[in-house]
C-alpha cells in the first residue's frame, strides 16, 4: 500500500503543477513493473487540445517510451475519476489497473455517468480502485475553482 500511496502522491503533485499552469488540476502517473513510465497533468489549455487530459498524456508518453500502443500490465494513478474519453483510452491501451482519487459525478465515465467499463461494447476493463487520496484530490480541485469564482 505504501507504494500505491507514493504513486498517487506523484499524481497529486502533477495536479498541483497543472493548477499552477491554469489548467484544471488533474494529475496522472503510469507505472509498469513498479517503475514510473510517465507522469503528467492536464494540458488542454496550454495545447489548445481538448484531448490533452492527464490520462491521455501519460498513455501517449508511456506508449512512446516502450514503443507499443498496448500497455498491458501497466497501472494508472489519476487524481480524478476519468471521463468517458479517457476511460476508452485506458481500455484500448489495455491498462491493468486504474487507481483514482476523487469521484466526478458530472464528468466521470468509470463509476459515474456512462460507466464505460461496464458496457458490453467495452473490450477490456481494468481493475478499478477508487477513493485513493480522494479528500486531497478533491481539495485541490475545490481550491482551484474557488479561486476562479
Amino acid at each position: 500500500m505504501a507504494e500505491t500511496n507514493r504513486f498517487m502522491d506523484l499524481a497529486l503533485g502533477e495536479a498541483r503543477l497543472a493548477a499552477e499552469r491554469g489548467e484544471v488540476p488533474v494529475g496522472a502517473v503510469l507505472v509498469l513493473n513498479r517503475e514510473v513510465l510517465a507522469s503528467a497533468g492536464n494540458r488542454t489549455r496550454e495545447r489548445n487540445d481538448i484531448t490533452a487530459h492527464a490520462e491521455i498524456e501519460v498513455i501517449r508518453q508511456a506508449a512512446a517510451t516502450i514503443g507499443a500502443e498496448r500497455l498491458s500490465g501497466a497501472d494508472l494513478y489519476v487524481t480524478l475519476e476519468p471521463c468517458t474519453m479517457c476511460a476508452a483510452a485506458i481500455s484500448f491501451a489495455r491498462i491493468r489497473r486504474l487507481y483514482y482519487g476523487a469521484d466526478d459525478a458530472k464528468g466521470g465515465g468509470v463509476e459515474s455517468g456512462v460507466r464505460f467499463f461496464g458496457q458490453p461494447t467495452c473490450h477490456h476493463a481494468p481493475e478499478v480502485y477508487s477513493g485513493l487520496a480522494a479528500l486531497e484530490a478533491s481539495e485541490i480541485l475545490k481550491g482551484f475553482f474557488a479561486g476562479r469564482r
